[in-house]
């Protein structure tokens, strides 16, 4: 597409996937769930010609990168010592970084964690919440939204993804890429995911049939823990004490851990 070029990187203990485009300041690019790199296909495209270097990495556990399997690697201190690592291969000291939904999260982290690796940030969809240290994150959500709220529903292994395969790839792509009601998603047990499927096959004018085919495709492949597995990882974060003394990926965790 566009000319975007695709390369594998060793980054933080992982193989990470990039797609780039450009010479010239590097803009950094993370997305959200359930994504991958070709959710910023346009802006890589429109950042290049403006000189700019995009680079668009797939996330830990997200299409073409590794997806370790337990939950514990996928805490912040993890993610974000992913991308640290990518900005080093890049050969950058800094980079201005713009995250979207799950990669919001993980930029506002990038910059608390490592600030002098930031030269400017744009964040989409989610704001900055400061940790609560009196409430984990899992339950104040549950408190109050209730055990239907969906990333409560997200919480136990294997489930989420059982009901995902029985909806189907391309049916769970479509609803999530499509939502837009602004209230709180509640997705009751009795009616799950696959509830009311849309009546019309018309797709909205900025997704098109192949772009669908393209998350599906990478999602039938990879299976969605990995991407499942941010939001289980959530108290994780909030619960630094329980991170092990040594951690068990380096360099890039330990420096992030040496500087909280």
């Amino acid at each position: 597409m566009e000319e975007i070029t695709h390369r594998t990187v060793a980054v933080n203990g992982i193989n990470m996937h990039v797609a780039e485009k450009g010479e010239g300041p590097v803009v950094l690019l993370i997305h959200g769930f359930p994504e991958l790199w070709y959710s910023w296909r346009h802006q890589i495209v429109a950042l290049a010609a403006h000189g700019y270097h995009a680079v668009a990495p797939d996330l830990r556990g997200f299409g073409d990168t590794d997806a370790p399997p337990a939950v514990t690697s996928y805490t912040m201190f993890h993610v974000v010592g992913d991308l640290v690592g990518l900005i080093e291969a890049l050969g950058r000291d800094q980079v201005f970084v713009v995250g979207h939904d799950w990669g919001a999260l993980v930029a506002w982290n990038l910059c608390m964690f490592r600030p002098d690796k930031v030269k400017a940030l744009v964040n989409l969809s989610v704001v900055f919440r400061p940790r609560n240290p009196t409430g984990k994150p899992v339950e104040t959500l549950r408190a109050a939204y209730g055990d239907d709220y969906y990333v409560c529903r997200f919480q136990e292994p294997g489930r989420t993804e059982a009901e995902f395969g029985r909806v189907g790839t391309s049916l769970i792509i479509k609803k999530f890429l499509t939502y837009h009601d602004p209230g709180p998603v509640i997705v009751p047990k009795e009616k799950g995911f696959g509830d009311a499927p849309d009546k019309e096959n018309a797709l909205p004018s900025w997704l098109s049939e192949e772009d669908l085919n393209y998350f599906a495709g990478k999602f039938e492949k990879s299976g969605f823990t990995g991407g499942l597995n941010y939001y289980r990882a959530l108290d994780l974060d909030h619960l630094r004490s329980s991170l092990p003394a040594e951690p068990v990926i380096k360099p890039h965790v330990q420096f992030i851990l040496n500087c909280l």
